[in-house]
C-alpha cells in the first residue's frame, strides 16, 4: 500500500459498477448533497443563522465604512468616487469568473469574498492604518516620516492581513469548495477587487474635492489623474498582491492531511509575498523618486502579473487534464459513454453541448447538462484526490453522490455531450499510465 494514501482508502480505489437501476447503499439517508455529513441542529450549525450573522456584520461594517469614506469625501466627492471606483468591478469579476469556468465555486462564497473585502476588510484597514500612523506620528513628532512608513510598512501588512482573513475562511467553512490553485486565485481576487472597490471611492472622491478647491478639471484635474492611476493603469494591483496568498492557501489545498506543516507554511509564505510586494509598490516613489513608480510598474509589476495569469491559465488547463485522466474510469464501468471524457475535457465541448441541449429541449435541459457537466468535474477532482491521498475517509459516500446527480441527469446530458465530443473532433489518443481493467474508452 502507498505510503502516501491513507489506510481507510486502496491507492487506486474500484469504480463503482453501473447498473440501470442503481441503488446508492452508500449515501447516507436524508443526504441533502453538499459532500459532507450533516450536523446536529443546533442554533449556532444552523445554515440560516449563521449565513444571518454574516450578513448582518458585514452589512454593519459596509455602513460604517461607506460613512467614514462620505465623511472624508464629502457627498459629491463620495457619489463621484462611487462612481468611477464601480467601472473596473465587473471587468475584474469577469475576469476572475472566466479563470473558474472548469469547476465554478459558488457564487455565495463569491459575494462573500467581496463584500469582506469591501466592508470588513476596508474598515479594519481604515481604522488601524489611521491608528498607527498617527501614533507614529506623535512618538516621533515627524508627520511626514510617519506618513511614509505608514504607507510602506504598515498599510501592506494591516490590508494584506484582513484581506487574507476572507481566503481564510472560505478555506476552513467551504473547504469542499477549495480545492486548489484556481480557487485560490478567484477567491483572492474578488476580495481584492472589493477591497479595491471602496479605496478608490475614498481617493477618487478626495481628489475630486480637492479639485472643487482649486478649481481645476477636464484632463489636468487632480481626478483625472487619480483615475488614470488607480483604475486604468493598475486596477489588477490589489488583485495581484492578494493573489499570492490565495495561490499559497491553493497548494496548501492540495497537500496530503498529514502535511500539516506545509498547510500552515505556504498560506503564511504567500500571505508575506503579498505584504512585500504591496510594501514595494506603496513605497516605490518614496524608494526610487520621482519616477519609481513607473519604474517598479514595468519592470515588475507588468511582469509578475503575466507570470501569475500565465500560471492560472496553465492551472485551469491541467485541470481539464485531470478530468480526461480520471473519467474514463467511470466510462469503462458504464457510468459515462466514450466520448463523454473528452468532451468534459474541452471547454468548447462543454459549451455546445449546452447549446444543443438548450435549442433541442430548451433552458431547463441546458441547465441540466451545466450541472452534469459541474458534477463529473468534481466527480474528476475528488478521485485525482483519492489517487493523492487527500479524499478524506467520506470517498465513497461523496463519490455515490456524485454519481447519484449523474445518473439523475444522463438521459438528458449524455446524447448532448457525446455529440459534442465527435463534433468538436476530440483527440482519441488516451492518456498514459492509467489501467482501465481490458477496456480502452479512447478507442472506438
Amino acid at each position: 500500500m502507498s505510503e502516501s494514501f491513507p489506510q481507510h482508502l486502496p491507492p487506486h480505489p474500484a469504480v463503482p459498477a453501473f447498473d440501470e437501476q442503481p441503488l446508492f447503499d452508500a449515501v447516507p439517508e436524508r443526504a441533502r448533497w453538499r459532500y459532507k455529513p450533516r450536523r446536529a441542529s443546533r442554533l449556532w450549525r444552523s445554515k440560516a443563522v449563521r449565513a444571518g450573522v454574516v450578513i448582518t456584520l458585514l452589512a454593519l461594517s459596509g455602513l460604517v465604512i461607506l460613512a467614514l469614506v462620505r465623511e472624508q469625501t464629502g457627498t459629491h466627492g463620495f457619489l463621484v468616487g462611487l462612481g468611477l471606483a464601480t467601472l473596473p468591478v465587473p471587468l475584474l469579476a469577469a475576469a476572475f469568473r472566466w479563470l473558474d469556468r472548469v469547476e465554478p465555486g459558488p457564487w455565495r462564497n463569491l459575494l462573500f469574498a467581496f463584500a469582506w473585502g469591501a466592508f470588513a476588510a476596508a474598515l479594519v484597514a481604515i481604522i488601524a492604518n489611521t491608528f498607527a500612523t498617527r501614533w507614529i506620528a506623535t512618538a516621533t513628532a515627524d508627520p511626514a516620516s510617519a506618513d511614509t512608513l505608514g504607507a510602506t510598512v504598515i498599510a501592506p501588512v494591516v490590508e494584506e492581513s484582513a484581506k487574507a482573513a476572507a481566503i481564510l475562511l472560505i478555506f476552513i467553512f467551504r473547504r469542499r469548495d477549495f480545492t486548489g490553485i484556481v480557487d485560490g486565485v478567484v477567491v483572492a481576487g474578488f476580495t481584492a477587487t472589493g477591497f479595491a472597490f471602496t479605496e478608490n471611492i475614498l481617493y477618487l472622491g478626495n481628489a475630486f474635492g480637492e479639485d472643487q478647491e482649486i478649481g481645476t478639471s477636464g484632463l489636468a484635474s487632480v481626478t483625472a489623474a487619480t483615475f488614470l492611476v488607480r483604475v486604468v493603469m493598475s486596477p489588477f494591483a490589489h488583485p495581484l498582491f492578494t493573489v499570492l496568498t490565495g495561490i499559497g492557501f491553493g497548494i496548501a489545498a492540495l497537500a496530503a492531511r498529514r502535511q500539516r506543516f506545509r498547510r500552515i507554511a505556504l498560506p503564511l509564505l504567500g500571505l508575506a509575498l503579498a505584504m512585500g510586494m504591496h510594501a514595494l509598490w506603496n513605497g516605490s516613489a518614496s524608494l526610487f523618486g520621482p519616477f519609481g513608480f513607473y519604474a517598479v510598474y514595468g519592470a515588475f509589476m507588468v511582469p509578475v502579473f503575466g507570470l501569475l495569469t500565465w500560471l492560472t491559465i496553465w492551472t485551469r488547463q491541467r485541470e481539464l487534464r485531470t478530468i480526461s485522466t480520471e473519467l474514463p474510469a467511470y466510462a469503462a464501468a458504464g457510468w459515462l459513454t466514450a466520448d463523454e471524457p473528452r468532451a468534459l475535457s474541452s471547454m468548447r465541448a462543454r459549451t455546445m453541448a449546452r447549446d444543443i441541449a438548450r435549442r433541442t429541449h430548451g433552458p431547463a435541459a441546458a441547465h441540466a447538462v451545466s450541472e452534469y457537466e459541474r458534477f463529473a468535474t468534481t466527480l474528476a477532482f475528488l478521485r485525482h484526490r483519492a489517487h493523492r491521498g487527500t479524499a478524506g475517509p467520506d470517498f465513497m459516500e461523496r463519490e455515490q453522490e456524485l454519481l447519484h446527480h449523474l445518473w439523475q441527469r444522463k438521459e438528458v446530458a449524455s446524447p448532448a455531450l457525446t455529440y459534442a465530443a465527435r463534433a468538436t473532433g476530440r483527440v482519441r489518443t488516451p492518456p498514459p499510465h492509467r489501467d482501465y481493467g481490458g477496456y480502452n474508452p479512447y478507442r472506438s
